[in-house]
């Protein structure tokens, strides 16, 4: 007997010293082009960001997030909530490859696209009630209560297509609460405020357990005007006070939530257009008539700071050496601006897109042009741009969490952008077991 209740209290000890690790809501916060050190070294900056400087004592934050190739919107806000590469996950730039331009430079806005179960999947599959306002690739995604971004003239009808495509009825209900949504081409200071208002709403009336929310401006303005610009600074302030917006009402609804910060990418100023379609014209790897493309063997894909170099037919040995002996001519053209030209195994290797046989990866200051005519060289026709390869430093991008159970004051270092969906499917106690990164909170 005596013997049994040594054993009996055993048990009870060592359960009352076994951590109990529960499931907790998270509002997860996008701002697009947020660079780690404008948060780390805000008042060295001269920036005032009080609420997402408040995530660096109250709880977890990254020095940098390592991202992925190519450091785009797109391809790594699906990375963001799969915790894969492009070449796992399928989106592969923010434009969808169109070597013809026949879908209008569409990009990719649907989450049909996505190869792999997503944050919102699992949250889904685990009874979650989940929310989004404006997160890229989310149009038809498994979301209870989802306004969705996609735009395609700028006209009236998109905001028709919008509510067509968002939640049925959401739309309608919440304007008539709020007054006029957003358009989806609108990335200005305007634009996020109106999206933050009806996140706000969507949170207090519909209560979700996992939310995800996407504010623009600021790599609209840093695109537009170049990055540590004062525009640039004033739109990153304005942004502050929504993401303190954001988080009260999260607070509010949740009181045990958890809020995480994230981002896409760094910035770089950029000087210089490189036309790099008129070389492949010249080569006869890409045949016009007129303007438009009467037929291609090999096409680059514009990714800002980088192109990826796609193949019609990849088995086609001779067009295959042919573009190698271009690029490897174009590489040593201190015109073109190429720091270097990944071949397809080095593609693979860094997680890029299966379509790529190659990727340029252009100097600082370079970019890709938008026009075949385009003269070479020629000014940029931005101030700022990313899209750059991720081993750049200034390529990395954000991560700050806080809420229950999170670690306060922590420095988690320096991560792989893959590791922040495993950290939330964590957070919120759900599975995603095709992450290839890491929980980083236990």
């Amino acid at each position: 007997m005596r013997r049994l209740t040594c054993r009996l209290l055993a048990s009870v000890l060592a359960c009352a010293v076994v951590p109990v690790v529960s499931a907790s809501p998270v509002l997860m916060i996008s701002i697009d082009g947020l660079r780690p050190a404008d948060v780390l070294h805000a008042q060295e900056r001269g920036l005032a960001l009080p609420n997402l400087q408040a995530f660096l004592k109250q709880g977890s934050y990254a020095e940098a997030v390592r991202g992925v190739l190519p450091t785009l919107t797109y391809p790594s806000h699906t990375t963001l909530i799969t915790g894969v590469t492009p070449e796992v996950h399928g989106i592969g730039g923010n434009l969808t490859f169109d070597p013809t331009n026949k879908n209008q430079q569409g990009w990719a806005w649907y989450a049909s696209d996505i190869k792999v179960p997503t944050l919102w999947d699992a949250a889904h599959a685990a009874g979650l009630r989940t929310a989004n306002v404006h997160w890229p690739v989310s149009v038809g995604a498994t979301v209870d209560w989802n306004l969705p971004q996609i735009w395609r003239t700028g006209m009236a009808d998109d905001r028709k297509l919008l509510a067509a495509l968002a939640t049925p009825g959401l739309l309608p209900s919440l304007e008539q609460q709020l007054g006029p949504y957003a358009d989806g081409i609108d990335e200005s200071l305007a634009g996020d405020q109106t999206r933050t208002r009806f996140a706000v709403a969507l949170l207090e009336s519909r209560k979700p357990d996992f939310m995800t929310a996407y504010l623009t401006a600021l790599d609209h303005e840093q695109h537009a005007s170049g990055p540590d610009t004062p525009e640039a600074r004033a739109v990153l302030q304005h942004i502050d006070a929504l993401v303190g917006d954001l988080v009260k009402a999260a607070r509010t609804v949740h009181p045990d939530g958890v809020v995480a910060i994230v981002s896409d990418h760094g910035f770089l100023p950029v000087q210089n257009d490189v036309n790099l379609y008129a070389p492949f014209i010249q080569a006869g790897l890409i045949t016009l008539k007129g303007a438009d493309v009467a037929d291609w063997q090999a096409m680059p894909w514009n990714d800002g700071g980088s192109a990826a170099i796609v193949l019609r037919d990849p088995a086609n040995a001779g067009v295959h050496a042919k573009v190698a002996a271009l690029l490897a001519q174009l590489q040593k053209n201190p015109a073109f601006g190429i720091e270097r030209v990944l071949d397809h195994a080095e593609v693979a290797k860094d997680g890029g897109t299966s379509k790529a046989d190659w990727f340029v990866l252009f100097k600082p200051g370079y970019e890709m042009a938008i026009r075949p005519d385009a003269p070479l060289p020629s000014p940029s026709h931005y101030r700022g741009m990313h899209g750059y390869d991720p081993s750049l430093a200034q390529m990395r991008s954000t991560f700050l969490i806080a809420g229950k159970g999170v670690p306060a004051g922590d420095d988690l270092g320096e991560i792989d952008m893959r590791d922040i969906a495993p950290t939330i499917a964590h957070v919120l106690g759900v599975s995603l077991p095709q992450a290839q990164g890491k929980p980083l909170l236990h």
